[in-house]
Parts: structure tokens; C-alpha cells; sequence
């Protein structure tokens, strides 16, 4: 590709992750690791997932403050969920280094594949209401549209999950959205629209510790300026996704998610498997 052609089509594909990426709150990571696997055959597993992470930061940065404007955020979930991503974050970005590439691509595929059978199994986008269930915590949250979510969920459980997320998302790249969400939605019972808001908040801590790391690290070196292409497009796509959720069914978002996801999966093993 012409260079003439490179940063405006980095842009572009930026505004494309920021907004699809948010309107499932998975960041865009899961679409963004496996193109800069594809455009950049070349690149070493921690520059493709720095890059990576440091635009799912801006994703996550530009569509929090969307879903915060549009008071879906459940904040006691969001704190403590993202405190838990910390170490495992930590953990996720020293432990890239210690990938070869096949099996990098090869562990992504796998990821993105069980990702995608886990959100063919249903998640509904409907108001969730049903008992308190001992040890868990109710909410009730009413959003800017006045729509009221009513939902219980185990916080315990929820920390847990959120630092296997945390090690997850860091030593792919992917942010965790793609992981957080469905976990949220099928384990936590949370709505979905709020389980999207949500985990976006907690991307930005993620995603902010991961690039952190490997920036300090000197795993960003020579992806600075791809870096900056994509997050100026996400910081837009990202304001579009946070518009178009108010108005797509979750449902059908989902099931288009969970087959891009599996089309990508199979090409990376392919390459995995006959590198």
C-alpha cells in the first residue's frame, strides 16, 4: 500500500474498532490484534499487542465517557472489577514476551474461537430482573432514557473473573471486553447494555496498565506513529458505537460478533498450524 494511503487507512480502521468495539464493549481489541497480524506479518507478539492495548485505551477512554453521559455504568462493579484487572494485567504483559509468534497466533485463535461459541450461547439484551440470591449484591439503575435495570450478581465471583480477565486481555492485546462482557452477562447475570457500559469502564484501567508496562518495557518501539493513527480514529468510532447501541438490538450485535469472531479465529490457526 501506498504510504499515501497508509495513515488515512489506519484511521479509518480505527474509527471502524472504536465503534464496533463499543457498541459490544469489548474495546476492539479482538478485531484490531488479528488485522495487525494480517498487515504486519512481520511484527514480534509484544509490539502487535502494545499497539493493541494502547489504542483499546483510547477506545475505552473515549467510550466510557459516551456510556457515563449515558448513565449505564454501574460504578460498585466497575471499581472493583477494574482494581482486580490490575495484577493480572501485569502478569498478561510480562508473560508476551515469552510467546513465538505461531504459537502466539495460534493460543489468539483458540481465544477468539471459544469466545465466539461462548456469546452464540444467548446472552439477551432485555431488562434483567430477578431474586436476590445470598452473597450476592441487587442494583438498580436507572439510565438517561429512564430505562430501570434490576439485577443481582456476586461480587466475589465477579473479582475473580476480572483478574483472569486482566492476565487474559494484557497477553493478547484484546483489552478483555471480548472475555468481560459475555462473562458478565451469562455468569453475573448483569443486563447487557449495562455489562457493555461497564466493561468499558473497566478497559480503561486495563488497558492503561498494560501499556504502561509495555511501554516501559521498550515494546512499543516503532509502533508509535501506527499508535497514534489508529487511537485518533477509535476516539471517533468510539462516540458512534456509544450512539448506534441506544438504537441496535444487543442481541443481533452479538451473533454477528460471535461469527466475525469465528471467521478470524479460523484463518489465524490455519496460518498457525502451516507456518
Amino acid at each position: 500500500m501506498p504510504d499515501a494511503l497508509v495513515w488515512p487507512g489506519l484511521i479509518l480502521l480505527g474509527v471502524a474498532v472504536g465503534a464496533y468495539g463499543t457498541m459490544i464493549g469489548a474495546g476492539g481489541g479482538f478485531v484490531l490484534v488479528p488485522v495487525l497480524l494480517l498487515l504486519y506479518p512481520g511484527d514480534p507478539p509484544e509490539l502487535v499487542t502494545s499497539i493493541s492495548l494502547a489504542v483499546v485505551f483510547f477506545n475505552a477512554l473515549s467510550g466510557t465517557t459516551a456510556y457515563i453521559r449515558q448513565r449505564r455504568v454501574d460504578y460498585l462493579a466497575a471499581n472493583a472489577f477494574a482494581l482486580a484487572t490490575v495484577p493480572g494485567a501485569l502478569a498478561g504483559a510480562f508473560a508476551v514476551s515469552l510467546f513465538a509468534r505461531r504459537l502466539f497466533d495460534g493460543v489468539f485463535a483458540l481465544v477468539l474461537l471459544l469466545a465466539a461459541a461462548f456469546l452464540l450461547l444467548g446472552p439477551s439484551g432485555r431488562v434483567v430482573q430477578r431474586r436476590y440470591r445470598r452473597g450476592e449484591v441487587t442494583r438498580r439503575i436507572t439510565d438517561a432514557l429512564g430505562d430501570t435495570y434490576v439485577y443481582s450478581y456476586s461480587l466475589p465471583l465477579g473479582v475473580v473473573l476480572s483478574l483472569m480477565v486482566g492476565f487474559l486481555s494484557s497477553l493478547l492485546g484484546i483489552g478483555g471486553g471480548i472475555i468481560h462482557v459475555p462473562a458478565m452477562v451469562q455468569l453475573l447475570r448483569f443486563p447487557a447494555h449495562v455489562a457493555t457500559a461497564t466493561s468499558h469502564y473497566v478497559l480503561t484501567v486495563t488497558a492503561l496498565t498494560g501499556t504502561l508496562v509495555h511501554v516501559l518495557a521498550g515494546d512499543l518501539e516503532g509502533g508509535y506513529a501506527r499508535t497514534g493513527a489508529l487511537a485518533a480514529g477509535v476516539l471517533i468510532g468510539a462516540q458512534v458505537g456509544a450512539r448506534l447501541s441506544l438504537r441496535l438490538g444487543s442481541l443481533v450485535i452479538v451473533r454477528l460478533l460471535a461469527l466475525a469472531l469465528a471467521a478470524v479465529a479460523v484463518r489465524l490457526l490455519i496460518e498457525a498450524l502451516s507456518g
